[in-house]
């Protein structure tokens, strides 16, 4: 996958880069919004371009269990299914070695899934997440992965690791063996493994970097470890990973978390926190957290941000979507739902700016300053 560096930031690692796919170019640092059955709840596609999103994701195992291979093969691959022209990112299932714990099995050929909808069961190997993913046509697709909780012991830890390593060789070798489906370029990306244990993550670094993958992934984090930790582990990877390859931390997170792996030099993220906490009615401002259920808004007329230029903003007022909220309106839930990408979609776009300026850390120190003096947890 083509891509450039376009400014380091003197004082930190963080950098901005650009790169390429055929359904459009992105310029990082990026946030995903999840949208793992093919839909960011609540938004339409052109919300999402209307909120400034460039490449969303989609889950593997989701669109394989519904609506299925041969529908999205009919359709002609999940851009068109979904009315989506940007890009997409297809992470592998392998998260879901992790959160369905007591619904997989875990062999070394690979994963035993029993369907949270019908209690069917399936197999992924390496080669099969591969198909799935050309059938459903993402731009950028990853490797099946083993992720394990932290803090794991190392035993348990190594033995994911291996198992990653060996099916990031086999699904890499398959991959370029076939060929999209659907007249555009796919791109793979390996997923770095190790759980809390730097020497585990340096063998993995260093052998999937000799595969020669399109991008590479930081996975097994967000997933119990503390903010230092993770912190340092991402810090250890990055300084390691190839310099001309895009970096994705997997799963990660608030704003914060967003701006301290910048800082680190991370280039992609995805988190369902924007999403999940719109629709529960929590919303991210300028200056923390806004929760619109409290009786504190129900005559406020401001909009939920009085700095922010979204269509929410715009047009409608704390008291109006607490309204909606309390009413149970779907309304409610797609104006909290885009402000929040908007957020952070405004975040991303300014921490690059910050970085094509070279004052990446005044802005970080600027906004987390701000953030946290008047919002409420």
């Amino acid at each position: 996958m083509r891509m450039k560096i376009d400014a380091v930031d003197p004082a930190s690692r963080a950098r901005a880069t650009t790169f390429y796919t055929d359904h459009g170019t992105v310029l990082t640092p990026v946030f995903m919004p999840v949208g793992s059955i093919g839909t960011v709840k609540t938004l339409s596609p052109e919300d999402l371009s209307g909120a400034g999103v460039q490449i969303m994701l989609a889950n593997t195992y989701h669109l394989y269990l519904k609506p299925g291979l041969d529908i999205l093969e009919k359709a002609g691959g999940l851009h068109k299914f979904i009315h989506w022209s940007r890009p997409i990112l297809t992470d592998s299932g392998g998260f879901q070695v992790y959160s369905l714990n007591e619904l997989r099995k875990v062999t070394e050929e690979g994963v035993e899934f029993k369907s949270h909808w019908d209690g069917s069961r399936h197999f992924f190997t390496p080669p099969k997440v591969v198909d799935i993913q050309r059938v459903i046509g993402s731009d950028i697709i990853l490797t099946l992965d083993y992720c394990v909780p932290n803090p794991s012991d190392e035993t348990t830890a190594r033995h994911a690791h291996f198992l990653t390593l060996e099916w990031a060789k086999t699904a890499r070798h398959y991959f370029l063996s076939g060929s999209p489906l659907y007249g555009f370029q796919q791109f793979q990306f390996a997923v770095i493994q190790g759980g809390i244990y730097p020497e585990l993550r340096k063998q993995s670094i260093d052998q999937l970097g000799e595969l020669d993958f399109d991008g590479y992934a930081i996975g097994g984090l967000a997933v119990g470890e503390s903010l230092e930790m993770r912190n340092q582990i991402t810090e250890f990877c990055v300084s390691r990973m190839p310099e001309l390859k895009t970096r994705y931390l997997m799963g990660v997170g608030t704003p914060g978390d967003v701006l301290d792996a910048i800082e680190r030099g991370v280039d992609m993220f995805d988190c369902v926190i924007p999403t999940r906490n719109a629709r529960n009615g929590t919303l991210f401002i300028s200056t923390g957290k806004l929760v619109i259920r409290n009786a504190e808004y129900k005559d406020d007329f401001q909009p939920v941000d009085p700095e922010c230029d979204c269509y929410c903003c715009r047009h409608f007022s704390r008291a109006y979507l607490r309204h909606l909220f309390n009413v149970n309106e779907i309304l409610g839930l797609r104006l909290a739902t885009y402000h929040n990408v908007h957020f952070y979609m405004k975040l991303v776009k300014q921490a690059r700016e910050a970085i094509m300026d070279g004052a990446f850390i005044k802005f970080k120190n600027h906004f987390l300053e701000k953030f946290s003096s008047g919002g409420k947890d």
